[in-house]
């Protein structure tokens, strides 16, 4: 059966940067775009009974938009104005900038590394002396805690916001060629929106290894599999799938 029908398990990407419009085109198919599952913030009541004082730290490590906009929302419900010293470090440039929002850029002190936390290490080690909040989701990645604490950062994680399951009850009756995920929590969605959730001849796509192994690990039978040799992206993977596959 070839493929004429995809749902991405994701908001769909700005016009100029959706690749997924131009595959549509070339290769005939219905791409439809639906979050599976969104973010919802921790109220200040949730927030209290971790104990955690913003006042007791200087600098703030920072690692997505949602951190910010959670980190700022955070202080505001609490009455804690952020004092104008304090130090911002960013994993990447684009979450800096977005900094913008919220601070005057140039009369802050940010630093950030390139896209990961292991480009900030270096600058985070000249300043071991600050005392570190990561804003951060209930589902965080695992190489932000290691790498602190591997070279002994003085950090509190903060549990801000909360990545949980869409309601999908819209969709018991559509039906797609392939679902495309890229994120563990995606597979999560899918059964619990629907729990007796059958394959058959659906394809399954998954980007990154954790969501690949996910998908493995709740019986779906993994079809296209991204970033591979040859296909870094996911809509390259799955065009190279359907060239092999009509």
């Amino acid at each position: 059966m070839g493929i004429k029908s995809i749902l991405v398990s994701q908001p769909e990407p700005a016009k100029g940067k959706n690749p997924y419009l131009q595959m549509a085109e070339k290769s005939k198919l219905k791409i439809d775009f639906r979050s599976f599952i969104h973010v919802e913030g921790v109220d200040v009541q949730e927030f209290r009974k971790d104990r955690i004082q913003l006042n007791e730290y200087s600098a703030v490590i920072l690692t997505s938009r949602n951190a910010i906009d959670h980190y700022f929302r955070i202080a505001k419900e609490m009455r804690f104005n952020v004092p104008d010293d304090m130090k911002y470090f960013c994993v990447s440039e684009a979450v800096a900038y977005y900094l913008q929002t919220y601070v005057v850029y140039r009369k802050r002190k940010i630093f950030h590394g390139k896209q990961t936390i292991n480009d900030l290490v270096d600058i985070l080690k000249k300043h071991k002396s600050e005392k570190f909040i990561v804003p951060c989701s209930n589902i965080q990645n695992g190489d932000i805690p290691s790498v602190l604490e591997k070279e002994g950062i003085n950090y509190q994680n903060a549990i801000l916001y909360k990545t949980v399951c869409s309601d999908l009850s819209d969709l018991s009756d559509v039906k797609y060629d392939m679902l495309v995920f890229y994120s563990p929590s995606g597979i999560e969605s899918l059964f619990k929106n629907f729990p007796n959730f059958k394959q058959n001849g659906t394809k399954i796509a998954a980007f990154g290894t954790s969501t690949a192994k996910a998908a493995v690990e709740a019986g779906l039978k993994l079809d296209v599999h991204a970033p591979q040799p040859g296909a870094p992206s996911m809509t390259m993977a799955i065009e190279n799938y359907i060239k092999n596959n009509k």
